[in-house]
């Protein structure tokens, strides 16, 4: 009896001198996707001060630790939380407030919109975006004689789904001082029989833009906040915004250290003087929740508005080639001042003939350093012989809705032969050794399922085609997860905080409504994120 009494206190002793490491949080009963370097699986995580501590099977972290709060999972399937590789955040958030021209079917019902929303704010300078005649049953550009019937007096601009044309108003053209005289170089002022027709493409834009009211403060802050409900409700825990000022880098940051705005955001500076001559001098800046260490330059334009610039002319389009944005010789300028800092530039290059030109600028640029990480945003349409160029340490930066949305006539533009080498997503893959998946909302839906649905499906929502769009640049499921994960947050150099459920990192993780490794592929798109967290606290 007494050995016994004996060992009872000495357990006791033993308890007392080992207690249970406190955490904030365990997660338990759930399918956890890690997406760790052996793309493993648990059913628990431990989390404390918004980082995970351990993941395991088998209830053994509840054993091992004690918890403030215990979250079951009933099940579900959890990944890591989503990144959007490539988008326009803050420009989201904006087109909130303009009038919506995604999926109209035909111009005069570009017009219904327009008239609907005017009617509605009565605004003194019109915006709209979506609009793309590739949908119509006319896929042609519009031209400005309606607009200037039935806004007179009103400056009008309505931005092509791209970002890269406009349609606008003769009030707008005489404020932005465009007339039939009017030449700028990366892009066109389209004209019949010298007269505008209200259609610029590319640079050009810029001259409008000038002209149009800045939102204000408040304005600005709710674009942010907008854009964040958004992004939150379809998983998405970081977003790369591809090109944004100073001025709105810093509002980001004061409302993230305010507990104002939550979303991790990767900043690309737009490409002006003034962004360059301050980030690069004064370097890296880097929070838990901001990360701004790259430069955003535009090559060329896009393919749905002829702007991308080619080797050879458009199949449809006999004589025209495209346009850079940026011409060659500041590209290559560009390559060297930025390769002399820190930062990583990021090149949107859709055409063959920008991305020679880009991945020629960056190997004579990155010469002899390693480890930069450059990306090329979209890759989209690659000469077969330049593909070895991605095996060199640059990253493609690719948005697999694209290709789904662009099939209906990327041929049409590209021919048989040249459309092989478009949207190759695994052939890149393969080159570069991982691809980082994004969307380009609000140029395409902010809704990440979507990517991963075209990504290995490479059908749209109809199932067209059937067997699906150049199959022999699918992507596994697995890489697909990768690429909006692990390799996403390496084409930041956030991969040592991000990207993956494993000990150390921040507890970012989005729970499915199923099972994205399994379900079969045309429910791919019906996926819901019903639950997110970020550093282990539910924002959704």
């Amino acid at each position: 009896m007494k050995n016994f009494v004996y060992c009872f206190f000495v357990l006791l002793f033993l308890i007392a001198c080992n207690p249970k490491e406190e955490v904030d949080l365990i997660v338990h009963n759930a399918n956890i996707y890690t997406v760790d370097g052996d793309f493993s699986t648990a059913n628990e995580m431990a989390i404390s001060e918004g980082k995970i501590v351990a993941v395991g099977n088998a209830n053994s972290l509840l054993e091992k630790f004690n918890a403030k709060e215990q979250w079951d999972a009933q099940g579900k399937t959890i990944v890591p939380g989503l990144i959007d590789a490539h988008c326009h955040f803050y420009r989201l958030g904006l087109t909130q407030q303009v009038v919506d021209l995604v999926g109209t079917r035909s111009f005069e019902e570009v017009l219904e919109r327009v008239v609907a929303f005017q009617k509605a704010r009565a605004s003194n300078f019109i915006q709209g975006r979506g609009w793309d005649q590739n949908d119509w049953e006319v896929k042609e550009f519009p031209t400005k004689e309606r607009l200037d019937e039935l806004f007179p007096n009103t400056p009008v601009a309505l931005e092509r789904v791209d970002g890269h044309a406009y349609l606008v108003n003769q009030k707008a053209l005489d404020l932005a001082g465009i007339d039939g005289t009017t030449i700028i170089d990366g892009g066109e002022v389209v004209k019949a029989q010298g007269i505008p027709t209200g259609i610029l493409v590319d640079n050009p834009m810029e001259l409008v833009d000038a002209v149009i009211p800045q939102p204000n403060r408040m304005a600005q802050i709710q674009a942010l906040k907008d854009a964040e409900r958004l992004c939150f409700d379809y998983g998405l825990t970081t977003v790369n915004d591809a090109g944004i000022d100073r001025s709105t880098i810093e509002l980001i940051d004061s409302l993230q250290q305010a507990g104002d705005l939550s979303m991790r955001i990767y900043a690309m500076i737009s490409n002006t003087q003034k962004n360059l001559d301050h980030y690069l001098a004064k370097g890296i800046v880097k929070t838990e929740m901001l990360n701004v260490r790259s430069v955003k330059v535009y090559g060329d334009g896009a393919l749905g508005s002829r702007g991308a610039a080619l080797r050879e002319p458009y199949s449809d389009h006999e004589g025209h080639f495209g346009a850079m944005v940026t011409p060659v010789d500041q590209i290559e300028s560009l390559a060297e001042r930025i390769s002399a800092s820190d930062y990583q530039m990021n090149t949107h290059a859709i055409g063959d003939s920008a991305n020679i030109v880009v991945l020629r600028a960056y190997k004579k640029a990155l010469e002899g350093k390693k480890d930069r990480r450059w990306k090329v945003e979209h890759a989209q349409v690659i000469t077969e012989e330049d593909f070895d160029h991605f095996s060199e340490g640059i990253i493609p930066s690719v948005q697999p809705t694209h290709a789904t949305s662009d099939m209906y006539w990327a041929e049409d533009r590209l021919g048989p032969e040249r459309v092989q080498g478009a949207y190759a997503f695994k052939k890149l893959l393969d080159k570069a050794g991982l691809v980082a998946l994004g969307t380009d909302f609000p140029v395409e839906q902010v809704n990440p399922f979507l990517t991963f649905y075209a990504s290995v499906a490479r059908q749209d929502l109809d199932k067209f085609p059937k067997g699906g769009f150049q199959m022999k640049d699918a992507l596994s499921r697995e890489e697909t997860l990768k690429g909006m994960t692990i390799w996403a947050a390496y084409s930041n150099f956030e991969e040592a905080e991000k990207g993956s459920l494993e000990p150390g990192k921040f507890a970012d993780f989005v729970v499915l409504s199923d099972d994205i490794m399994t379900l079969t592929a045309d429910k791919i798109p019906n996926l819901k994120a019903e639950h997110v967290f970020l550093g282990g606290k539910k924002v959704k």
